[in-house]
C-alpha cells in the first residue's frame, strides 16, 4: 500500500493523490471506503483541456482502501472539521451504505468525488479544489 496514515477511523475523509487532481473517498472500517468511481464509468482523468469530463455518469463503490489507493499517497484529511460539524458516524455510514452501487451524475465543478465525500460526511457538498 502507498504512504498514508495507517489508522483511519470509521466516517474519516481519504485524500488520495493523484498527481494533478485528488481522488476523495470515505472510509467505513474494516479497510474499506466508499467513493465515486467516475474512471470507471468512462470519465477520463482531468487534464490541460480537457473538455468530456465535465458531465458524466459514475458509480457509488465499496472496495478496499489498498486497492482505490494503488500506487499513490494517500491521508487521512478532515479539513473543514473546523468549521463544518461531521455527523454522527453511525450515519455517516448508515448514509454512505445506501449509495453503494448507485448511478450519480459526476460533474467535475459541481458534483465530483470530494462533493460526494463531503456530502455523506457533513451533509453538504464541498469541494476547495474546484473552487
Amino acid at each position: 500500500m502507498a504512504s498514508g496514515k495507517q489508522n483511519p477511523q470509521p466516517g474519516d475523509l481519504i485524500e488520495i493523490n493523484r498527481g494533478v487532481y485528488q481522488h476523495w473517498a470515505l472510509y467505513m472500517g474494516d479497510g474499506y471506503v466508499i467513493h465515486l468511481t467516475a474512471e470507471d464509468e468512462g470519465i477520463p482523468r482531468p487534464s490541460a483541456g480537457s473538455v468530456a469530463i465535465l458531465t458524466r455518469k459514475a458509480k457509488v463503490k465499496k472496495q478496499l482502501l489498498k486497492d482505490v489507493v494503488g500506487s499513490n499517497n494517500w491521508q487521512v484529511n478532515n479539513k473543514y472539521d473546523s468549521f463544518r460539524t461531521p455527523l454522527p458516524v453511525k450515519e455517516i455510514i448508515e448514509r454512505a451504505e445506501s449509495y453503494v452501487d448507485t448511478e450519480r451524475t459526476y460533474r467535475l465543478f459541481y458534483s465530483n468525488c470530494e462533493h460526494f465525500v463531503t456530502m455523506l460526511r457533513y451533509g453538504e457538498e464541498i469541494s476547495e479544489q474546484v473552487s
